[in-house]
């Protein structure tokens, strides 16, 4: 089965505690023993009682039952400096994202098109790092959304393979027990966020995909990082907190898995992403989904169309075949 072959992976390549002495920024990732905030509901009777590492947001029925899974603490630096630490314990594996105040992807997109002189320097002060890395952020970006003025109608994102991988669900009866599991805040959207952050991951490094993230939920929901929500927020069960706390757990996931398969396909900005890499590299993702929720898949194949495809627009990006003076920012 296919959740076997990522087991040994993970077996591999996380044998040993290793947290990051990085504590100025609380992220790490570590396989050793840590206490899931679950771990008190022995009845195994709670809908995500029999999911491990990612998480699906379908499977809470309130910001308070996800708040029994995982941990938040609020703090802050000084004024106008706030940050939220979010952390996951599931199997003897721990994942921990920070996001603090910072520059979102409003700020590139006012500093590219509708602001001045002062918009510029200001995004050159608040992240010199992303500015010095502006062409990986376009090639990110570029892989992140549909493009079909380079590279033709129905071109394929990072959204369409996590949804061909919902498509390709072989067990329904174990997957969709619970009814919100089938919509797009299900499987897709968990996937998507997994698949997304680990080709990055991949592709590029830890350190982008991080900040792709984080620059995302600070444009759209700044309110994550200080904890002050208005009551119609914790209830939107679509797009309030549950929904995106749940997003930041995944990305964390999601990274751990690119940096396993980057490490076990070798996989550098030289690359050659042939029909039967990607393919191979999918069904690890689907390996890993299969593990994590305990159900089956049909597998991606070289000779897929939407393999074939994606790997042609890999290659055109990583390989710089494109005009990356169009930046993506919205």
């Amino acid at each position: 089965m296919y959740w076997l072959r990522l087991l040994a992976l993970f077996s591999v390549g996380l044998i040993s505690c290793h947290p990051s002495a990085d504590h100025t920024k609380m992220k790490h990732f570590a396989e050793c023993p840590c206490t899931s905030l679950a771990s008190g509901d022995s009845s195994g009777t709670a809908p995500y009682a029999n999911v491990r590492g990612a998480l699906l947001a379908s499977r809470f029925a309130s910001f308070e039952a996800l708040k029994s899974v995982i941990g938040i603490e609020y703090d802050s630096s000084g004024p106008g400096h706030y940050r939220v630490r979010v952390r996951h314990c599931s199997h003897d594996r721990e994942v921990v994202s920070v996001l603090e105040t910072g520059v979102s992807q409003g700020d590139f997109a006012k500093a590219r098109y509708s602001g001045g002189l002062g918009d510029r320097l200001a995004l050159l002060y608040g992240s010199p790092e992303a500015v010095r890395n502006r062409k990986d952020l376009e090639k990110a970006y570029t892989l992140l959304r549909w493009r079909s003025e380079w590279f033709g109608e129905g071109d394929i994102a990072f959204f369409d393979l996590a949804k061909t991988s919902a498509q390709n669900i072989s067990t329904p009866g174990l997957a969709y027990k619970n009814a919100r599991d089938s919509t797009e805040k299900g499987y897709i959207n968990s996937f998507n966020h997994i698949t997304a952050q680990a080709f990055i991951t991949s592709c590029f490094s830890e350190e982008l995909a991080d900040f792709i993230a984080d620059s995302h939920e600070r444009y759209r929901h700044p309110e994550l990082i200080t904890g002050v929500f208005t009551a119609e927020q914790i209830a939107n069960l679509d797009e309030g907190p549950l929904d995106n706390y749940v997003d930041i757990i995944n990305n964390e996931w999601g990274q751990e898995l690119g940096k396993n398969l980057r490490d076990k396909y070798g996989i550098d900005r030289a690359t050659r992403w042939t029909p039967e890499l990607l393919a191979n590299y999918l069904n690890d993702l689907q390996a890993y989904f299969s593990w994590a929720f305990q159900i089956g898949f049909k597998p991606f194949r070289p000779d897929d169309e939407i393999v074939r495809r994606f790997s042609n627009k890999l290659n055109a990006v990583m390989q710089e075949r494109l005009d990356f003076d169009k930046t993506i920012t919205e």
